[in-house]
C-alpha cells in the first residue's frame, strides 16, 4: 500500500515557521513528507532540512516524494526525542525552525496491519518504530488490571475505563485476546448499549489510550519540547500540530513556563531564582484548521497549531557542518 498522508494545517504551519531560503530546518514527524516538502520549496543551495522518522515506510516515502530536493535533505530513522544527539551526530548545534505534526498518520490508520484501526480486525500491533518490542498485544494481555484502567483513563480519557480494564483481564483468563475485532468485542460489552448508540466508535478512545502507552506519545512530547527549544537560534520557531486535548495541553503548559519561567512566590518584588525566558508564545490561542480543510479532511477536527519563538538563549551559532 502507498503512504499516504494528507498534511494538515499545512500552510498555516508552513507561514509561521518563516522560513528563512538560507536557513536549517527540522521535520521532526517526517510521515510521507507534506510539511518537508513545502520547506523545501522555499530552501536555497544553502539551506538544509532534517526530517526524522521512526517508521520505516514513512522514510521510504518520503525519500521518493523529497527526490527531487535531496542536496539539500537528511533523512534520519530515529525518534524525535533524540534529535538533540541526531544533529550533533551531522555537526548541527542550531536550527532555525522545527515542526512537529503529532498522531497516527492516514497510511498508519489506513494499513490494517499495523494494528492502529478498529475498523478492521488485524494483529494487535500499534508501534510506530516496528524495531521496538512492546506492542499493544503485549499491554492488552501482560498489565494488570490497575494498570489498563490508569492507560486508559489517562490516555483515552474514558468514562468506563474501569470496566473495560476488567472486561479485558475476564477475556484474557479465557483466551489471548490477540487481534483488533476480539479487543473491540470485549469493549463493547463493557460500555452501555445506550452510550455505544450515541457518539463515535465505542473502542476510539481505548485505541487511543494503548497507542499513546505502546509508543510512550506524551512521555516522549514532555521530555523533549525543551531540548527542541533550545536548539533553536533567535527568532527560530517550533510549530506543534497536535490531535488531543492531553498533547495540547502539554504543548501549552510547556511553551508557557518557557516564556515565564519564573518561579519565585508572587509577593517577591523581584525575580530571585534566576531562571530566564527562553522566548515568547506566538500563538496565545490554537490555530485551528479553516472551514474549507475541514471539509476535504475529516481528520483535521481536531487539530490545534501552537507556535513558539525563541530568544536564542542557546546562543550557539549556526553550524552547518552536515555530513553528506
Amino acid at each position: 500500500m502507498e503512504f499516504h498522508h494528507r498534511s494538515v494545517l499545512l500552510s498555516e504551519s508552513i507561514e509561521e515557521l518563516r522560513i528563512k531560503p538560507d536557513g536549517i530546518y527540522v521535520d521532526g514527524t517526517l510521515g510521507g513528507g507534506g510539511h518537508s516538502l513545502e520547506i523545501c520549496k522555499r530552501l536555497t543551495g544553502g539551506g538544509r532540512l532534517i526530517g526524522i522518522d521512526q517508521d520505516a515506510d514513512a522514510i521510504e516515502a518520503a525519500t521518493r516524494r523529497l527526490d527531487e530536493y535531496m542536496e539539500r535533505v537528511t533523512i534520519i530513522r530515529s525518534n524525535y526525542c533524540y534529535m538533540k544527539d541526531e544533529l550533533r551526530k551531522l555537526g548541527v548545534l542550531s536550527v532555525d525552525g522545527v515542526i512537529l505534526d503529532l498522531g497516527v498518520s492516514s497510511y498508519q490508520l489506513d494499513t490494517a496491519e499495523r494494528g492502529f484501526t478498529y475498523r478492521e480486525d488485524a494483529p494487535l500491533d500499534m508501534r510506530m518504530d516496528q524495531r521496538q518490542t512492546l506492542t499493544a498485544m503485549d499491554v492488552v494481555n501482560e498489565y494488570d488490571e490497575m494498570e489498563l484502567y490508569r492507560v486508559i483513563r489517562d490516555y483515552g480519557e474514558e468514562k468506563f475505563a474501569k470496566n473495560i480494564a476488567k472486561h479485558i483481564v475476564n477475556a484474557r483468563k479465557q483466551k489471548k485476546l490477540e487481534t483488533t475485532g476480539e479487543l473491540i468485542h470485549v469493549i463493547k460489552a463493557a460500555i452501555p448499549m445506550k452510550v455505544r448508540a450515541v457518539g463515535g466508535h465505542p473502542a476510539k478512545k481505548t485505541f487511543q489510550a494503548i497507542r499513546i502507552e505502546v509508543n510512550r506519545e506524551l512521555e516522549v512530547l514532555e521530555e523533549s519540547l525543551e531540548d527542541m527549544v533550545d536548539l533553536l537560534n533567535e527568532e527560530g520557531r517550533i510549530c506543534v500540530i497536535t490531535f488531543h486535548s492531553l498533547e495540547d495541553r502539554i504543548v501549552k503548559n510547556k511553551f508557557r513556563t518557557l516564556e515565564n519561567p519564573c518561579t519565585c512566590p508572587k509577593d517577591f518584588p523581584v525575580c530571585v531564582c534566576g531562571k530566564k525566558p527562553k522566548g515568547r508564545v506566538i500563538t496565545r490561542r490554537p490555530i485551528v484548521p479553516s472551514e474549507e480543510e475541514l471539509e476535504t479532511n475529516s481528520r483535521a477536527k481536531s487539530a490545534k497549531l501552537r507556535v513558539f519563538e525563541s530568544y536564542g538563549s542557546a546562543g550557539h551559532g549556526n553550524s552547518r557542518q552536515i555530513e553528506q
